[in-house]
């Protein structure tokens, strides 16, 4: 073909065995932060990928940040509020579809740190106490659980945390990431052990031996890896 020629050719031997061909995009698709989903304009969007293209789970940054509301400490008591959360999967489930659980960000109440990302101002150091964020992450999860069933959330994913190998998401250590993945696990698994957790989420398919070591070290549960290629 010459720079002039814009004429392409495609042959193909009708004869041949078929192929099946994967539709992997059915599987999940990612969509900003959580706030967006109580937004009507979002879901209509959503219920047309649901409708259209068959997606089956949606996964999204900050179900955890303060703008969810989801935590506030008043005179050392702990409160908890899922409603907003809760105002999400009900409308995922109401379409047919589940979410794909991204544990972050923390909770400004629980970090150790003032550093944020993205204009949300989303917290991205580890937790001051790791006792306190496993009790907010149980009460997630029983919480979860005892609205829509445990047979139910069994069926989602749970991963914990978003591309801890960059510091822009995490400005803790990686140890310190494998103490929270550990810490997130154990009390998902407390609630219900066939709740599917994993990790480590990473950026460029970073940390994945280490992880498995620290898994294979720590016996911690691992449901599913997951990466950012």
């Amino acid at each position: 073909m010459t720079p002039a020629d814009t004429s392409i050719e495609i042959r193909f031997d009708t004869k041949l065995p078929g192929m099946p061909l994967p539709h992997i995009w059915e599987q999940c698709v990612g969509s900003g932060h959580a706030t967006l989903a109580l937004r009507a304009d979002y879901q209509a969007q959503l219920t047309r990928c649901r409708t259209e293209l068959g997606v089956r789970h949606v996964r999204f940054h900050g179900v955890l940040s303060d703008d969810m509301g989801n935590l506030m400490c008043d005179e050392n008591r702990w409160l908890h509020s899922f409603v907003n959360a809760d105002r999400i999967w009900d409308f995922l489930l109401s379409i047919g579809m589940r979410p794909f659980v991204e544990l972050s960000f923390m909770p400004t109440t629980l970090s150790s740190g003032a550093a944020t990302v993205f204009h949300y101002r989303a917290n991205v150091t580890p937790p001051r106490d790791y006792g306190h964020w496993a009790a907010l992450i149980r009460a997630l999860a029983e919480h979860w659980t005892a609205r829509y069933g445990v047979d139910e959330v069994r069926e989602w994913f749970f991963e914990v945390w978003n591309e801890p190998n960059l510091k822009a998401f995490w400005r803790g250590r990686r140890s310190d990431y494998f103490t929270l993945y550990q810490r997130t696990a154990e009390a998902l698994k407390n609630v219900d052990d066939c709740i599917r957790v994993g990790g480590p989420a990473t950026a460029d398919d970073a940390w994945i031996p280490a992880f498995l070591r620290f898994r294979e070290a720590r016996h911690g549960p691992v449901d599913l890896g997951s990466k950012h290629p």
